[in-house]
């Protein structure tokens, strides 16, 4: 899946008010690693700031679906949970995962009964290399 990568642009985001906040360069070897290491993962992206920075899914319209569903379960868990940093929604047809940190997300679909607790760790991980990278 590594190869499906897709970012959104070249060089880095800027961020809404100026300034410079993702360098697509270090998201784009963050998320390739998530991709190559977690097998279980199907499909995911990364938002920073509402912005779709890179995405597994090489359709466009198919990936801002996504990137609205990710972000309407992070406003939905916001408004029964203040604070939210993960959600699990586990559906028939597969799971769908968000981790979140500061202005950073990060969502992810599998199928059905994944190892929640690895996808988790893997989506942590891969937010954890951005901050390392100072993404």
């Amino acid at each position: 899946m590594a190869g499906r990568l897709r970012a959104a642009a070249t060089g880095s985001a800027p961020r809404r008010g100026g300034g410079v906040s993702v360098s697509l360069v270090a998201v784009a070897a963050a998320f390739s690693d998530l991709m190559e290491i977690s097998s279980q993962i199907e499909a995911a992206l990364v938002l920073d700031e509402d912005r779709v920075v890179a995405s597994s899914l090489a359709d466009e319209s198919r990936s801002e679906r996504f990137a609205a569903g990710i972000r309407r379960l992070v406003e939905t868990g916001e408004k029964k949970r203040a604070g939210l940093k993960q959600v699990e929604v586990a559906l028939p047809e597969g799971n769908v995962f968000v981790v979140r940190e500061g202005g950073r997300v990060i969502g992810a679909a599998t199928p059905a009964s994944p190892p929640s607790a690895l996808v988790f760790y893997d989506l942590r991980s891969c937010l954890s290399a951005l901050v390392a990278e100072g993404a």
